[in-house]
């Protein structure tokens, strides 16, 4: 039979796996809410701010109580440490997904100046990242948290490809800069996602192995095709 203590660690992992779930539902509604120019869903996002800050300092109450009224097992101890580092990025990662959905707002008032067809493939990586990281953590998979590790180096390249695509439109037409800036900031935001998800992919290989590879060489991933320029 589970102790009590057993108990309150599995609700401690559900919590964090419910903050989770939210927080990709965030960066997906604010992608869809860019994609589509639709600021209501984008409204309902940043609505969702409040819960994703409450749900996380729910986690590091419960993380705090048993670390200070328990003497937890390694293995345990690893867990709890593990979840707080989580459930702050988990955090972090929601409000990139606020941020971005507080650009579509701005953006769907003003005339579209690109179709979003280059923010895509950065948008995918990154929610995609997040989604796997949260699978490593819960399974513990080493080979499944690597490879969120590895995809990082591609969103970053993605990032400056979208970057010089945008400064072009800014260079050509000074009447841009408003929007371009917005769209450099969107791109920032889902590359600190991608990172957040890197964190704690980075965390779930501590809590499989109990090592600590925050600082290690990041392995090399191939350099994607340079995209095109869209216009209207």
């Amino acid at each position: 039979m589970a102790s009590h203590f057993d108990e309150e660690l599995a609700q401690v992992k559900a919590k964090t796996l419910k903050l989770g779930g939210l927080a990709e539902t965030m960066v997906e509604q604010a992608v869809a809410s860019l994609m589509n120019r639709d600021p209501h869903l984008a409204e309902e996002t940043i609505a969702l701010d409040h819960t994703a800050d409450s749900r996380e300092l729910e986690i590091n109450e419960d993380c705090i109580r048993l670390l200070a009224f328990h003497q937890p097992a390694v293995g345990d101890l690893r867990f709890l440490t593990s979840v707080m580092v989580i459930s702050a990025d988990l955090e972090r990662a929601a409000d990139e997904a606020v941020n971005i959905a507080q650009r579509t707002v701005e953006l769907s008032a003003v005339a579209q100046l690109t179709p979003y067809i280059d923010i895509s493939p950065m948008s995918q990586l990154a929610q995609r990242m997040l989604r796997s990281s949260l699978d490593a953590f819960v399974r513990k998979e080493v080979s499944l948290a690597l490879e969120v590790i590895a995809t990082d180096t591609r969103v970053d390249v993605l990032r400056e490809q979208l970057f010089r695509v945008l400064l072009t439109f800014a260079m050509e037409d000074p009447r841009t800069i408003g929007r371009v800036i917005r769209l450099v900031l969107v791109s920032r935001s889902l590359e600190r996602v991608a990172d957040h998800a890197t964190n704690i992919a980075e965390m779930a290989v501590y809590l499989a192995e109990g090592k600590t590879i925050r600082h290690a060489p990041r392995p090399a991933t191939p350099t994607p095709a340079e995209p095109e320029s869209h216009r209207d």
